[in-house]
């Protein structure tokens, strides 16, 4: 029987989703089932894979935040990270964490292949023959 993964995207920036989103999928083809659901931010994210965690073996996170002029981006960083670290330790499966944190949309249009390696995150430590 094939894993079961769970990708959980933020849609904020749609083109910069699709882009995470089509490599992290390209890591997993044919290795195994893949299920997608979309949140609207990325502080939605957690929740979601707290909501799945007993449907799938992993899950992959997949978004990005940008710094503006106030402090939001900090705080959305550093919650959606955490929470994110502590879901995967609570329940023992891996969650790759594939939200980009950039200073503009330049950086964030360049690492569009971060998807591919949360997904290889996820992969490593469900196929890790210890």
């Amino acid at each position: 029987m094939k894993k079961k993964i769970l990708i959980v995207v933020a849609s904020y920036y749609e083109n910069i989703a699709s882009s995470l989103l089509k490599s992290a999928k390209n890591k997993i083809k044919n290795k195994c089932n893949i299920h997608v659901i979309r949140v609207p931010g990325a502080f939605e994210i957690p929740v979601t894979i707290a909501k799945n965690l007993k449907k799938f073996h992993g899950f992959i996170a997949l978004g990005c935040v940008i710094k503006g002029k106030t402090p939001h981006f900090d705080f959305i960083s550093k919650s959606t990270t955490d929470a994110l670290m502590t879901l995967s330790i609570t329940s023992k499966k891996p969650v790759g964490n594939g939200v980009i944190t950039c200073l503009n949309k330049k950086q964030a249009l360049e690492r569009g292949k971060k998807g591919s390696e949360a997904a290889e995150a996820v992969l490593s430590v469900l196929f890790n023959k210890l």
